[in-house]
């Protein structure tokens, strides 16, 4: 992750570099900033992972193992979510588009193929040796994109120095972990999380780097609506393979229906307050980016979990001809939650647009979690979020102007 310091002079980097060029900074304030094809292409394929692991979520929560799945589920998805996060704040920093720079990324890309390939293994048996190998892959060209920066950019260098050591050392404690019996393996892997997620915090006291608020606030924009597409997909082919193998069609159609609303109404949430604004005044105090930032891991990760829930009960549904229990309502509403509660925490309530939102959000947050036991789980909560947005919307046309 990276951050610029005020009233530093930075030097603006051109789009489009002879290879071999230098990698300065870009300018933070550079107009019509927006992500790159490549960047987009690094996004899809992330993807791929996020789809292994929603579906390794689905599986376990179906079979009844839901609190080993969302142990599970919690773990790879940070290594997906970090990974994907730390290239995407190295390059609103950092992408001088020449050939060294676009080969080290397609690398990288490379590397995410292959942890998408290791999630199953590391979500049904433990087994971590192919996600670590994909890690490895990233986190090495990762850390050559730093040197080269640290190269480049000498009033930053401390900074892009610490970025690659700490990555580097990062990334030896992971493969660390392979040859660690099982037993000692978790509690090795959360020190790890800890160490990751203080690297940027270390490395940024040194001195800021230049991310672009317009581009980090599009960038995760996209991934959220990749991660909803990704919800919305994983429902309807669940939705699709139960329909002939249960009896009553009715109760996958408010299935449907309700998953559907819910995720509109995600969307519509999410989207409501713009991000950039309120990154282009946390400047001056960084903290609000680091928890506005590292809180999308939340936001991330619950809105694959909306997409694993819809299928489980879908699969649910074809399985029992009975009505399915509150905990199989559960896997829809608890993740549909915590992506409510999370998205005005870090994203909507900084803002301070009013008094409305301060209470609304949580009641409704609370009340979807009560959806788990109505006979329509997915409908109530899409509903409930439905309702929410509109009240919003409300809110933004009458209310006052942010302060």
């Amino acid at each position: 992750m990276s951050g610029s310091s005020p009233g530093r002079t930075l030097r603006p980097a051109g789009r489009h570099q002879r290879p071999g060029a230098t990698m300065p900074g870009r300018n933070p304030g550079e107009p019509h900033r927006t992500a790159t094809s490549l960047e987009l292409l690094f996004d899809l394929c992330f993807v791929i992972a996020v789809a292994q692991a929603s579906e390794s979520l689905s599986e376990a929560v179906a079979d009844g193992h839901a609190l080993t799945g969302c142990l599970r589920f919690a773990l790879v998805f940070f290594t997906v979510w970090w990974a994907w996060m730390n290239f995407t704040w190295f390059a609103s920093a950092y992408d001088p588009d020449d050939v060294p720079y676009r080969l080290t990324v397609l690398f990288q890309i490379a590397g995410s193929l292959l942890l998408a390939a290791g999630v199953p293994q590391a979500f049904h048996e433990g087994d971590l040796r192919v996600i670590t190998l994909g890690y490895v892959v990233l986190r090495t060209a990762l850390a050559a994109l730093w040197l080269r920066a640290a190269r480049a950019d000498a009033g930053r260098r401390r900074t892009a120095l610490r970025f690659a050591g700490g990555v580097t050392g990062c990334q030896i404690g992971w493969v660390g972990v392979l040859f660690v019996p099982g037993a000692a393996q978790l509690p090795l892997v959360l020190v790890l999380i800890i160490a990751e997620l203080a690297v940027p915090v270390w490395a940024e006291s040194a001195g800021r780097t230049p991310w672009h608020p317009h581009h980090i606030a599009e960038r995760y924009g996209l991934f959220v609506l990749i991660v909803l597409g990704e919800s919305v997909a994983a429902a309807a082919s669940a939705v699709r393979g139960a329909f002939g193998r249960h009896h009553d069609a009715g109760a996958l159609y408010l299935l449907a229906a309700g998953g559907l609303l819910l995720v509109f109404a995600m969307w519509w949430l999410y989207f409501a307050r713009p991000a950039h604004t309120l990154l282009a005044t946390t400047h001056v105090d960084h903290r609000n980016r680091f928890t506005w930032a590292y809180g999308h891991y939340l936001v991330f990760a619950s809105a694959a979990a909306v997409g694993a829930g819809l299928a489980t009960y879908a699969e649910v549904l074809a399985r029992d001809s009975e009505a399915p229990s509150p905990a199989a309502g559960a896997a829809v509403t608890v993740p549909a939650a915590i992506f409510l509660f999370t998205v005005w925490a870090i994203h909507v309530r900084p803002h301070r647009r009013g008094g409305v939102e301060r209470i609304v959000f949580p009641a409704v947050s609370v009340a979807v979690l009560a959806a788990a036991f109505s006979p329509a789980p997915a409908l109530a909560a899409g509903l409930l979020a439905a309702a929410l947005a509109g009240a919003v919307t409300v809110a933004d046309r009458t209310g006052p102007a942010p302060r």
